[in-house]
């Protein structure tokens, strides 16, 4: 294992230990060396988006103070009128790119439901004004982008289809599944930051990001006393300012999210299955379900549950995490990981479902796995019978419509093609039904021997 040194880079909300990697000798400054004007803006949620937002960005050393600037959007161009100026915090990092400082500034006390503007400082000036929209108070329909993993060609492959996504038009928020990079010893991990950053462009500065941590935004350690361990990437706790409301040891990368009338629940798969939270987290996990009064219940997180490429379910997830999404009645559950697509609606089989909702049985949690990146696993066994549509060798995002009665999944692909499609409709007995979309699909994609779906060769790798 490569000589690892230990940063003290720390979110704002959590003072996690985090492990600074040796850069990988390379060319400095190319290509995403820290300027005096900020980049890498990411907007993110309070616990209560309907009053808080909170805003990273980064700059080069001049800038040594974290500033930005809020006033109420207006319609001509007289936003430094009534502008104020929040100070945040700052912290320095270095890689092969440079010395840089990632700033984080809150923005509370904000109205809800209302348009605010809003810049931020480096030492050559401000940013252009960036719009978003507060949360409504109460319920209110929206919709919003959920993506799978996109750590593999992240810039060449993977912005395309984030690009798609957002393109579908009104995403009032974007939930991530884990594996934002890759953070592999033989990459530049601030590169590959550069990459995700670029990839989504003003798209993660206007709409508030909702990221679970994967597996890569972790890095393998040697501890001191000569274990091996696995600690939180330092870009994490920098890249986004989160709402630390989560679960005990694990602020830094486990939260919840009230967002007109649906709960997003984020939980941290590597740090339950690796670092010993799994117990601190269920409990959370059931006790933030249980204080919810949301229309909705979402839960994030990286590692499948049920898998659609490794060999074996995720059992000790399964046994902690599955009793809690049953009893508290979950309606999703989003995940990364498996870099396949999966939509289960019962543990028992396809088959089994179908028929059960032919007898219009309620349905359970609707459990999700999906990828955006150009790494792909092919499909395991169980693929064939247990989950209710598969695809590999495919790069897909999902769009989630929310109404007060009906959640509206629909998965397109890449090309902006319908893939999958479902809706869950509340019934007036609290409980959940699902219903296949009407709309014709295109077969399902799957290798068939060498060949991928596409015609060429499958890029689809057994795990």
């Amino acid at each position: 294992m490569r000589a690892l040194l230990f940063a003290a880079a720390a979110a704002l909300i959590a003072t996690p230990l985090v492990a600074q990697p040796i850069a990988v000798p390379r060319t400095p400054g190319l290509p995403y060396a820290p300027r005096p004007i900020p980049d890498r803006i990411v907007l993110t949620a309070g616990a209560d988006p309907a009053r808080e937002m909170a805003v990273s960005f980064r700059t080069d050393g001049a800038q040594g103070d974290a500033q930005a600037q809020i006033a109420v959007a207006v319609d001509g161009p007289t936003l430094e009128r009534e502008a104020r100026t929040i100070i945040g915090t700052t912290r320095p990092i270095e890689s092969a790119n440079g010395a840089a400082n990632y700033h984080q500034v809150r923005f509370t006390g904000l109205e809800p439901g209302r348009a605010y503007a809003y810049r931020v400082k480096g030492a050559a000036g401000w940013s252009e004004w960036l719009q978003f929209r507060t949360a409504a108070a109460d319920f209110r329909p929206f919709r919003f982008l959920y993506l799978g993993d996109t750590q593999n060609g992240i810039l060449a492959d993977a912005s395309r289809v984030i690009r798609q996504g957002f393109a579908a038009g009104e995403i009032a928020l974007t939930v991530h599944a884990g594996d934002l990079v890759a953070q592999r010893d033989d990459l530049d991990h601030d590169d590959e930051w550069g990459e995700w950053n670029q990839a989504g462009g003003y798209n993660y500065s206007q709409a508030p990001q909702l990221p679970a941590t994967g597996n890569h935004e972790y890095l393998d350690v040697l501890l001191p006393n000569g274990k091996e361990s696995r600690q939180l990437g330092p870009y994490w706790p920098l890249q986004f300012a989160l709402p630390g409301n989560g679960a005990a040891g694990v602020k830094a990368t486990t939260y919840f999210v009230d967002y007109q009338g649906v709960r997003f629940i984020i939980l941290d798969g590597t740090a339950a299955l690796d670092l010993g939270t799994l117990d601190a987290q269920t409990r959370w996990l059931d006790a933030t379900l249980a204080a919810s009064k949301a229309h909705w219940n979402v839960v994030l997180f990286h590692q499948p549950i049920f898998t659609c490429a490794r060999p074996q379910d995720t059992e000790e997830l399964k046994a902690a995490w599955k009793p809690i999404f049953d009893r508290r009645r979950v309606d999703l559950v989003l995940q990364g990981h498996d870099h396949c697509y999966s939509r289960l609606t019962a543990e028992a089989g396809s088959e089994a479902g179908k028929a059960g909702r032919a007898k219009g049985a309620a349905q359970g949690p609707v459990y999700l796995v999906s990828v955006v990146g150009s790494k792909m696993y092919g499909l395991n066994d169980r693929a064939r019978t247990q989950p209710d549509r598969t695809a590999e060798a495919t790069e897909l995002y999902q769009i989630i419509d929310v109404e007060a009665d009906r959640l509206k999944f629909r998965t397109f692909t890449a090309s902006g093609t319908l893939y999958d499609g479902f809706d869950l409709t509340r019934g007036s007995d609290g409980r959940n039904r699902l219903a296949e979309i009407a709309e014709p699909l295109p077969p399902a994609r799957t290798c068939t021997g060498v060949t991928g779906p596409d015609g060429g060769a499958c890029v689809a790798r057994g795990k």
